[in-house]
């Protein structure tokens, strides 16, 4: 029986190791492996160029004064548009426009009554011919006060056009400043021990070295 038992398996795994196809593999392909080129190494310079690059400060955008300067005096405005202060410009130009329109809205009252004030002189008709309380004397004042008007509006708008360069040179000079993190202004409070208030509020100014 045992014997029996032992030509049976011997038959059976016969049987099966004969089913096997020798074919029937796994295939794997000798891909070539990804490598990283090794990189070429840095030259000396070339390491204390780049040193230098990341320690470098940072750069500062800056304005020439003179620029501005001139600028502004070509034309109001343009200085505070070299300098990219935008919102400046229709203040400027809100502040010379209107002195221009009343110097010569002034200029032209002036130019009224001064006409009216010659032809009363010589006995001529005038504009304001007819009109009770109009005479001389009044006509007199009247072109007098209108020049005077005039006149300080040409100087208030000249002071304005003078003001208008020196703001675009003074910007542009201290652009670079505004932009140093060692000067600051900021708000503190000031202790007086003379004083019968216990605080005060005021700037300091404090640099940074």
């Amino acid at each position: 029986m045992k014997k029996l038992l032992s030509v049976f398996l011997l038959f059976f795994f016969s049987m099966v190791f004969s089913q096997v196809n020798p074919n029937d593999t796994i295939r794997v392909e000798n891909l070539p492996k990804d490598s990283i080129p090794a990189a070429k190494p840095l030259s000396e310079s070339q390491i204390l160029g780049d040193i230098d690059n990341k320690n470098a400060p940072a750069k500062i955008q800056k304005f020439s004064p003179a620029k501005a300067g001139l600028y502004s005096a070509v034309l109001p405005g343009l200085g505070q548009f070299y300098n990219k202060k935008y919102w400046k410009i229709p203040i400027v130009w809100g502040a010379v426009g209107t002195g221009i329109g009343i110097a010569l809205w002034n200029d032209k009252q002036y130019k009224r009554y001064r006409n009216a004030f010659v032809s009363e002189l010589n006995g001529l008709p005038h504009e304001f011919s007819g009109i009770r309380g109009i005479d001389k004397t009044v006509l007199g004042n009247a072109q007098d006060r209108s020049k005077r008007q005039r006149d300080y509006a040409i100087g208030i708008t000249g002071l304005i056009y003078i003001l208008n360069i020196v703001d675009a040179v003074v910007d542009a000079h201290l652009y670079e400043g505004r932009k140093d993190p060692d000067l600051a202004l900021t708000p503190s409070i000031i202790n007086d021990q003379l004083s019968n208030f216990e605080t005060k509020a005021g700037l300091t100014l404090s640099f940074r070295f």
